[in-house]
């Protein structure tokens, strides 16, 4: 009887191990500074308007990650996946972050995983990532039903949605940079400029981050050589990045178009585009002294070598050479 009882109780205590905290904090994934973490905000640019092609499901590296962000994702909300598309809600299409973190991936080395949160609303104004405007923004009359419905996806609180989850993302990880493609709907005088710039620091500030390390990356609607429908609002976007070192313009010149209204990218404008915001956050990081694909680290190496760089034959350089060298105590092949 005795041993039938502990039988018993070892499995009831196997299965609330297996459905409550314990269990998962022995899953949880651990903190690495190699995870590094993007935080997307916009419209319809965004969440992306163009069907995904067959390429687009192909040769996606595991460490490129997105997490889940709105409610149709269910008990997805706030997990991490392989970025395949859509890496918005249900129902969205290619945005210029697939071949973001794609172009990260190829360009730095693969200790690092690329991570996104995307939270993007159609047809949104940037009021609806305002802490103290968004709700007069939902509230007003001329705000449509359908821009509502969307924003449902998100608590009506895109914004606090974007928060929750960034907190989360950072147990595991660090935010390196905010990527911005909103304009369409209202980049057309100052206060535009005033609120986003209320809406990056908020971010930064909530988040308890400094703008010299996380940088906002500025994505022009669709551009003039395109007949963009709201390309005059590039000059308003132009304007905000002139006025920070720590905003970044990505220009959409020559990325086409893909629909009648000429309002979004085709799936090979969101690629050019997004290739852009990749190379743009790349030149920061590389400053930052993250370390490029072109850099292998081969093995473990001499402690005392930290601080310092020498060449194969141990001699202290000012920079590393093509072939091997030896940087804070690991090798490096510099191709």
């Amino acid at each position: 009887m005795k041993r039938d009882y502990l039988f018993k109780f070892a499995i009831a205590f196997i299965i609330m191990l297996a459905t409550g905290s314990a269990f998962n904090n022995i899953l949880a994934e651990e903190f690495s500074e190699n995870n590094l973490v993007f935080l997307c905000i916009g419209q319809s640019n965004m969440e992306g308007n163009a069907r995904p092609e067959a390429k687009d499901y192909t040769g996606i590296s595991p460490r490129f990650k997105k997490m889940y962000a709105a409610n149709s994702d269910g008990s997805k909300l706030g997990t991490w996946a392989t970025a395949t598309p859509p890496l918005c809600r249900q129902g969205t299409g290619l945005t210029p972050v697939d071949y973001f973190g794609r172009t990260l991936i190829e360009k730095l080395d693969t200790i690092y995983d690329i991570r996104v949160i995307v939270v993007a609303v159609a047809g949104c104004s940037i009021k609806l990532f305002h802490k103290e405007k968004y709700q007069d923004y939902l509230n007003d009359s001329q705000t449509a039903d359908w821009l509502r419905n969307y924003a449902k996806e998100y608590d009506s609180n895109p914004y606090k949605r974007l928060i929750e989850l960034a907190k989360k993302a950072q147990e595991t990880g660090v935010i390196k940079g905010i990527l911005l493609h909103q304009g369409e709907t209202d980049a057309y005088s100052d206060e535009w400029i005033n609120n986003v710039e209320y809406v990056y620091k908020n971010i930064l500030d909530d988040l308890g981050l400094k703008a010299r390390d996380v940088p906002m990356l500025v994505g022009e609607v669709v551009n003039a050589d395109q007949n963009g429908a709201c390309a005059g609002a590039n000059s308003t976007i132009k304007r905000l990045t002139d006025k920070s070192a720590y905003y970044y313009l990505v220009s959409s010149s020559g990325c086409p178009a893909g629909d009648e209204q000429r309002l979004h990218f085709s799936a090979e404008g969101y690629r050019m585009l997004g290739q852009r915001y990749g190379e743009k956050m790349f030149s920061f990081l590389k400053v930052k002294g993250y370390t490029p694909n072109s850099v292998e680290r081969i093995d473990n190496y001499a402690d005392d070598a930290i601080g310092t760089i020498y060449n194969i034959n141990g001699q202290a350089v000012d920079t590393p050479t093509q072939g091997i060298n030896i940087i804070n105590g690991h090798k490096y092949i510099f191709k």
